[in-house]
């Protein structure tokens, strides 16, 4: 929400108060009974507004004209909260040198937070110089353009390893993924999603090939809610995850919190039907909700109506597409 509108939404605020102190004193007309005596909107202006970066601010709502000054101020701050702008910010607070048979590297610690919440939601990964550069060569590739003011710390023949170097490149790294955030078509690629989950993701994939579903799990469950926030205009994309959260909780004998990831992917699949995840899906949650003592006839019907539709086809096992994914 920008200045603007906050003062506007302040001045509203002090006329609602005003209103309601005369009316204890001064008997209302006809015109102001039938009219609400505070109402608070709240409204975000963008340059350009981007539908899935933004909660519905659509519908305006009317606190009670009965509300005390506290109460309408609790109001309007519960109002501000729901309609400010969910945003990722990068934080790199610090560094550890690694070194590894014969090479030496720095990896910096990336700390993703999200804006307009107070909760521990934030996400925490380790990267080095040359996935940054990577990264770099690959954006170019396909933003050639977008990237043209872009700059990015060069490498040097001597010193990388000072703590002068390493500072100015922690400060120069975090304003890079602000500034790559910022650009709406970078931040929605695949490209830069990948640089910031995929290492996580490949490794959690490799546990579950190996059987250590814990610690798949355990990875799985810290990346998703990353995915998430960063692909939240194309929700289907992280069903993959959330199906291997669904595998790895089954095998260990979790099936409530196996069903309970299920049915948040089976959302997502509700109008893609033809998605390869979701008749292995739709199996999976049939043997769950029968475990579980739920209702599984409705997810029964889906099946078969699904298979009246489509040509038999072999398909997968929920487990044997999981393994599947990010096989090198």
């Amino acid at each position: 929400m920008d200045q603007d509108s906050h003062c506007t939404a302040e001045t509203e605020l002090l006329e609602a108060v005003s209103r309601i102190t005369t009316s204890s004193t001064t008997s209302p007309s006809d015109e102001e009974v039938n009219r609400p005596k505070a109402e608070i909107s709240c409204q975000v202006r963008k340059e350009n507004p981007e539908k899935e970066d933004t909660q519905d601010s659509s519908t305006t709502l009317s606190p009670n004209s009965s509300m005390t000054t506290k109460e309408l101020q609790e109001y309007w701050r519960n109002e501000k909260r729901q309609c400010k702008q969910i945003k990722l910010l990068f934080e790199i607070p610090s560094t550890r040198i690694v070194e590894h048979h014969l090479s030496k590297y720095v990896m910096y610690k990336i700390i993703i937070l999200q804006t307009g919440s107070f909760d521990s939601n934030k996400s925490v990964i380790e990267r080095r110089y040359s996935d940054f550069e990577k990264l770099h060569r690959n954006l170019l590739e396909e933003f050639s353009e977008e990237m043209e003011d872009v700059t990015f710390p060069k490498k040097t023949l001597t010193g990388n390893f000072t703590e002068e170097i390493i500072n100015e490149r922690k400060l120069a790294f975090k304003d890079y993924l602000r500034l790559l955030y910022s650009m709406k078509y970078i931040r929605r690629s695949k490209k830069f999603i990948d640089f910031l989950t995929r290492p996580e993701l490949q490794e959690a994939y490799s546990c579950l090939r190996g059987g250590q579903y814990t610690k798949a799990l355990e990875i799985l469950l810290e990346v998703i809610g990353l995915q998430e926030r960063l692909t939240r205009g194309n929700p289907v994309s992280v069903v993959p995850t959330l199906c291997a959260i669904v595998v790895c909780h089954k095998d260990l004998d979790n099936p409530a919190s196996a069903f309970e990831y299920g049915e948040k992917a089976l959302s997502r699949l509700c109008v893609h039907t033809s998605h390869r995840y979701y008749i292995p899906l739709l199996e999976t949650m049939i043997t769950l909700a029968y475990e579980l003592g739920k209702d599984f006839l409705s997810l029964q019907e889906k099946l078969e109506e699904w298979k009246t539709k489509k040509d038999p086809i072999r398909v997968f096992t929920l487990k044997e597409l999981a393994v599947r994914e990010y096989v090198q």
